[in-house]
């Protein structure tokens, strides 16, 4: 009798980790470790434990101190633990201290970040861009647990001056930074050349920006209609999408959908996500979405305006769209200050009430306010200037004996906007004087 060979799918064992949630001196705990939990189970990790810890100030050597560091190992041989997931950004030196005491992996807030990012990315893109953070911080630990990479290597051939083979493999993923860096740079011209194509139809660009999971996909497609991939888990969305969106009789607007921000997102993660972040740059109006429904609310507001500040996007006009008000009982529709001016919107992406109230309100803030501009160019400059002529009703125009160009001209606050980055971008040495209203308008 034959046997025939059936193969056999057996899944890899979970990793059990055990999270250590740190809390300094002076410092508020908005959330307990609550976020920090969902990004440990979001990994696919079987979560043993979450310990708190209280210190002073971070022990330079394993910033938990000796003591702490002894209990936190009984604990680690008590459960059987196989990673130790840090709330904190750890330094290298510290990292390979807590691996050595604790006879297990260490990772970081960071390092759990980039994981996520890592399974998550499925645009050439966004897996571009994790690469690129992911060996920027592991250039500067190489040295964690690999002492061999000290050696020299030897052998006929080999010998001489040569280099270890710890600076081999820096050298090697120092040049693979490098061609990384130049194929984003390749995607962010691509990009460029959309955006100047959308450009051409002077439509006004909504951003959505806000923390992790809170709804921005989820109101993205209430909005547009669309089907674009939403769930309830931190960083659902990696890849940005944009979505043209008629308000009722009004002109069409630009709808995109970014990325999600989180408190303490890595500096080299927000570097190589810059081209994805552009579309922030480079809006109108940025909806910032909150989940109203979170007990840190306040705090999260607060990490988006850093990130926003970190981009160069604080000055661009926000709106505050309070979402999930099915989970708070709100009432959905506008929210006014004391002096009448609209502070936020409550709505609900999952039933869409508060859409409409949302609706007008964007087309309120994106409406064409006509500007009067006065600007002087040099004579270089003509390319500039055929552009005005384009985009605005020039009303007077003259040459002085240098042969610099006077112009005033009206134009609406888009293409203003629009002129005034271009200018900014190309080095134009224009003088501008700032736009006023016109008297008429």
């Amino acid at each position: 009798m034959i046997l025939a060979n059936t193969a056999v799918a057996v899944a890899a064992p979970r990793e059990r980790i055990l999270l250590v949630h740190v809390v300094l001196r002076g410092e508020v705990d908005p959330d307990a470790g609550a976020e920090f939990f969902h990004l440990a189970t979001d990994s696919g990790a079987d979560v043993l434990e979450l310990l708190s810890v209280q210190r002073g100030r971070p022990d330079p050597a394993t910033f938990l101190g000796r003591g702490k560091v002894a209990e936190l190992a009984g604990r680690v041989a008590a459960l059987s633990v196989d990673l130790v997931l840090f709330d904190r950004v750890l330094s290298p030196v510290q990292e390979r201290n807590l691996e050595g005491a604790l006879h297990c992996r260490v990772v970081d807030r960071v390092g759990l970040i980039l994981d996520i990012f890592a399974r998550r990315a499925r645009t050439h893109e966004g897996k571009l861009q994790v690469e690129l953070a992911q060996l920027t911080r592991l250039r500067t630990r190489l040295i964690r647990g690999w002492t061999h990479l000290e050696r020299q290597r030897g052998g006929i051939g080999l010998r001489g001056p040569g280099e270890t083979q710890l600076e081999t493999d820096r050298r090697l993923i120092g040049e693979r930074i490098l061609s990384l860096r130049g194929r984003l740079i390749k995607v962010a011209a691509h990009r460029a050349t959309q955006r100047r194509a959308r450009q051409r139809a002077p439509l006004p660009t909504v951003a959505l920006v806000g923390y992790t999971n809170a709804g921005k996909s989820s109101l993205f497609n209430t909005l547009t209609k669309s089907s674009s991939y939403a769930a309830d888990r931190l960083f659902a969305t990696l890849d940005p999408a944009i979505r043209r969106l008629q308000i009722g009789g009004h002109e069409a607007i630009l709808l995109a959908d970014t990325v999600g921000f989180l408190r303490d997102l890595p500096t080299d993660l927000i570097a190589a996500f810059r081209a994805t972040l552009e579309e922030v740059n480079q809006a109108q109006l940025l909806l910032h979405v909150v989940d109203s429904s979170a007990p840190d609310r306040d705090a999260q507001i607060a990490a988006v305006d850093t990130v926003l500040r970190e981009i160069g996007a604080e000055g661009i006009p926000r709106l505050l769209v309070l979402n999930k008000v099915e989970l708070t009982g709100e009432v959905p529709g506008n929210v006014y200050e004391s002096s009448g001016k609209l502070a936020a919107v409550h709505v609900s992406a999952h039933s869409g009430v508060g859409i409409p109230e949302l609706l007008q309100a964007v087309t309120q803030r994106v409406g064409r306010s006509m500007l009067r501009a006065d600007l002087t160019l040099m004579p270089e400059e003509g390319a500039l200037r055929a552009r005005i002529h384009r985009l605005a009703s020039v009303i007077d125009e003259h040459f002085d004996e240098q042969g610099r160009t006077h112009l005033t001209f009206d134009i609406d606050g888009l293409n203003w906007r629009r002129l005034h980055t271009q200018m900014r971008d190309s080095g134009c040495q224009a003088m501008d004087a700032p736009p006023t209203i016109p008297a008429d308008g």
